[in-house]
């Protein structure tokens, strides 16, 4: 599946969440909306003069966190702007993706252009040229608590501006230093309150749950192909999606999902073909109620959406910036906390987890033949042929991983910072999580599609409804019928790769629409 790459401007407090989602699959040429230079002319002026006049004003001209009572010398502000960059640069694991790097720094832009944060145009125009020069900071993944912002990670970001560690350039790691003079690109020097701005706010915990939200919406559309799938080759009954069963509930995600669920298995010979004469008279849950579950899983989706670019436009750093008639005020505050992302993230948690775990029962049932009416393990001569009895197996590690995963990290909370910070959200590790957990579930789905396109086959020479034959000829054109044991986990990897790049929905995308995806 390709993206177009295209132009951004960026009118801070304006970012859409299409927007968003094209700058998380491809990088494009960025710039700053010409109405926002004004303010932040303004905003950086305001903190010129508060230097000039003198008076202590946290963050500025005094030490941080539990050292805020600590004055320093004015002379000696550029160092304590460097020397906080420093310092805070703690983080530790695997460096985040290119795409979630381009999201952290496209909301630091907007987040800084919107005027309140005291930061001198250079520092976002020199954010906006690495952003274009494709110089992406190397940011570790762990380190932050998601209160008093990002500082960690945030830190690392901002290390790319001074020219100091490594970066990442066309995937290939290089020193910061290097990579800034290819791009002719000048390091910064920090003045007043800039360190700071910097570092201050929730941008990378915002990120990786974006990150997680867009991994969940493909996770979703391809849950609700191979599901319509899975009930054609189980051979189950279509009338569960009837309309007037969603209505008399009114759950609205619910409804969606079931108006889509008809279209997917719409026109199927194979449903036809057991309208009379078939004696069961209710399916199995994880085929019966998928509106019931998909549903519920789209409208807390949804509410994370809305949750997360009210964020994306927000300003999180710690002082802030505001004119009080002709003066212009600083206003310590706790937008760096994260208790937003945190909930979000935990909620789409929820979602993941669930769509893998009834679409890892919908792959028991397949295998089953009592349920299924399907040979045993889904290949012939078993007995011979274990078929897909261990890839159901790997479904199920993953979907019990999952259920561990999904524990709320918002509840968690760890004092630090000599107890001045004493209460944490835990969002960036909460929304961290949300990569794994996808990539668990798009195994599960992978699993399922090729299960489902295996039943199926077997029911030939009928077919399914034209939209999941186009699924099935897609699958087929990468991984061929299993007509007897082969080495499985490159099957496996390839129906992976089709849930993560959003191919199943890709053809009837339309279908999806009411989804808002």
């Amino acid at each position: 599946m390709t993206h177009t790459v295209t132009a951004l401007t960026l009118k801070p407090g304006a970012l859409t969440l299409d927007e968003l989602r094209a700058v998380w699959r491809a990088a494009g040429p960025l710039s700053l909306a010409a109405e926002a230079y004004p303010v932040i002319e303004a905003s950086a002026a305001a903190v010129q003069a508060i230097v000039a006049k003198g008076d202590a004003a946290y963050g500025i001209n005094t030490g941080f966190g539990l050292l805020a009572k600590t004055r320093i010398p004015d002379d000696k502000l550029e160092q304590l702007q460097r020397n906080l960059i420093l310092s805070h640069s703690v983080g530790t694991g695997e460096l985040m993706s290119d795409a979630v790097c381009r999201l952290i720094m496209l909301m630091k832009i907007g987040s800084l252009a919107r005027g309140f944060s005291g930061v001198r145009p250079l520092i976002i125009d020199t954010l906006i040229a690495l952003y274009n020069a494709g110089i992406m900071p190397a940011i570790p993944a762990k380190g932050s608590v998601g209160a008093s912002g990002d500082l960690a990670p945030l830190s690392h970001m901002t290390l790319a501006m001074l020219g100091v560690g490594e970066v990442r350039v066309n995937g290939q790691l290089m020193q910061a230093i290097d990579a800034l003079k290819a791009a002719n690109i000048a390091p910064v020097v920090l003045a007043a309150k800039e360190g700071l701005a910097l570092i201050n706010g929730t941008q990378v915990s915002t990120a990786l749950a974006l990150h997680g939200l867009f991994m969940a919406e493909r996770l979703l559309e391809a849950g609700m192909v191979t599901g319509a799938l899975s009930l054609d080759a189980a051979k189950g009954s279509d009338s569960p999606f009837d309309a007037r069963v969603h209505e008399v509930r009114g759950q609205p995600g619910q409804i969606a999902a079931a108006a889509i669920y008809r279209e997917l298995v719409s026109n199927s010979a194979i449903r036809a073909s057991h309208l009379v004469g078939d004696e069961r008279v209710q399916d199995p849950y994880c085929l019966r109620c998928q509106p019931q579950v998909m549903g519920a899983c789209h409208d807390i989706i949804a509410n994370a959406s809305r949750t997360l670019l009210i964020e994306a436009n927000a300003v999180t750093d710690n002082p802030l910036l505001f004119k009080d008639g002709e003066l212009s005020v600083v206003v310590s505050g706790g937008n760096f906390h994260a208790e937003p992302v945190a909930f979000a993230a935990d909620t789409l948690a929820l979602a993941i987890a669930e769509i893998g775990s009834i679409s890892e029962r919908r792959i028991a049932l397949l295998i089953d033949a009592t349920l299924s009416g399907l040979p045993p393990f889904l290949v012939r001569e078993p007995g011979v042929n274990s078929g897909f009895m261990i890839a159901h197996v790997t479904a199920a590690a993953l979907a019990s991983e999952n259920k561990s995963m999904a524990h709320p990290g918002s509840v968690d909370t760890i004092p630090t910072s000599a107890n001045q910070e004493d209460h944490v959200s835990m969002a960036t590790y909460a929304a961290r999580r949300l990569d794994d957990m996808a990539h668990n579930t798009a195994v599960i789905l992978g699993i399922e599609l090729l299960a489902g396109a295996q039943g199926i086959d077997f029911h030939r020479p009928l077919k399914t409804s034209p939209q999941l034959e186009h699924v099935h000829a897609q699958l087929r054109s990468r991984v061929p019928f299993f007509d007897a044991d082969r080495f499985f986990a490159p099957d496996i990897e390839a129906a992976k790769g089709m849930v993560l790049r959003g191919d199943l929905s890709a053809s009837c995308k339309s279908l999806f629409a009411a989804l808002g995806h």
